[in-house]
Order: C-alpha cells, then sequence, then structure tokens
C-alpha cells in the first residue's frame, strides 16, 4: 500500500427496477471514475440476468444482482459513479435500449438505498419518432458514461422511464489519516457520546 493513498469497498447489490412500458429486462453497469482512481479488486462491470416485469402497475423487474469492489485514490475528486444501461427485447427478440441511469458510490461509511431515475434518449425529430414508435428501437448512447462525465449533457433529450433501487455498503480505510472530512467522522463521536452518557446514566442509577 503506498503512502497517501485511502481505499473505498463497496459491497451490495441492484436490487430491482420499476419501469412504466416495459415487459422484460435486464441491467447492465459499469464504473465512472476519475483519473486519481483505481480498481484493487472486484468486478467492475456487470450484466444481470433477463427478468420478465410483474403485472401490476409497478411492473416491478427483480434482479438482486450483487455488487462487489474495492477503489483506491490518492484524492475525492472524480469519485466513482454506478452507471446502469437497461436493455429489453422488442416484438422480433432484439435488444433494444430501455433507459439510463447514473448515481455516486455514497460518501459516507454505512448502509445505503438509492433510488436512481431511468431516462430513455428521445428521438431529435418527429419523423424519428414515428420510425421509433414503429420499429420499438429508441435512441441508443455509444458511450453510457457521458451521463457520468457531465459533458454533453444538455445536448441529450430524455424522459423518464422508471427507477432502479440499489443497495449501498460502503467502508472507508484510511480516508480521515489524510485530513479529509465527510461527516462521518463527526456522527461517529456523537454515537459514542451517546453510548458513554447513557452507560453513566445506568451505573449512576445502580444502588
Amino acid at each position: 500500500m503506498a503512502e497517501g493513498e485511502f481505499f473505498v469497498c463497496v459491497t451490495g447489490s441492484v436490487e430491482y427496477g420499476e419501469f412504466y412500458e416495459i415487459d422484460n429486462a435486464y441491467c447492465k453497469y459499469i464504473y465512472h471514475y476519475g483519473p486519481d482512481w483505481s480498481v484493487v479488486t472486484g468486478i467492475e462491470e456487470g450484466l444481470t440476468q433477463m427478468c420478465k416485469c410483474s403485472s401490476d402497475l409497478k411492473r416491478i423487474a427483480a434482479w438482486n444482482f450483487p455488487l462487489d469492489v474495492t477503489f483506491k485514490s490518492t484524492i475525492p475528486h472524480g469519485w466513482p459513479q454506478i452507471v446502469l444501461s437497461v436493455y429489453g427485447l422488442d416484438l422480433f427478440g432484439h435488444d433494444v435500449i430501455r433507459g439510463y441511469g447514473v448515481c455516486h458510490i455514497p460518501f459516507t461509511s454505512g448502509r445505503h438505498e438509492r433510488r436512481i431515475p431511468v431516462y430513455v434518449p428521445e428521438s431529435s425529430s418527429i419523423l424519428h419518432q414515428i420510425t421509433a414508435w414503429i420499429t420499438g428501437r429508441r435512441p441508443e448512447l455509444i458511450q453510457p458514461s457521458i451521463l457520468a462525465s457531465g459533458s454533453g449533457r444538455e445536448l441529450t433529450r430524455m424522459k423518464v422511464q422508471g427507477e432502479i433501487t440499489a443497495t449501498f455498503n460502503v467502508v472507508l480505510k484510511d480516508f480521515y489519516k489524510l485530513g479529509y472530512d465527510n461527516g462521518d467522522k463527526n456522527e461517529l463521536l456523537n454515537c459514542q457520546t451517546t453510548i458513554h452518557s447513557y452507560m453513566f446514566e445506568m451505573y449512576v442509577k445502580v444502588p
């Protein structure tokens, strides 16, 4: 381990998706991070199983696909994000894009649940919209990671297609030794103070 590095260990899962107009779906994920970051161990990208959506109004696709990766860096800039791409099958059995979602890995230790909006690209003209409606094929991003970078996003027209629920269990190592503070330390001190106060009160009450 080089001096001046900290580690971010992430486990969890892509739990399920809720969609408006989808009968079946599977999800691809990749991580997007800055040039000062690297993956130490774990799986950097993955692909869930195909799932048939439920027949109720929520139209849930349950994946429960595990996440397990560890990053290292020297600076917080470029904090990792997870980029989700949802695909499904059209009437002809072809893979078509159903939407994209992006979310930062949580900045604090502990268990976190995130509801990630899913957006699908819109056609740039009425003719393209009609063609997409007939064929069932929507515009698709060549590089989904553009959603995490921020550059060029203002040129992309999208609409909400649903949302994905994901859970993250985050552990930070050597983060505070380098002088960084994300609020975790204060919460830990408050928790310790509460525990000590409770133990003191219990001790005083004992005859």
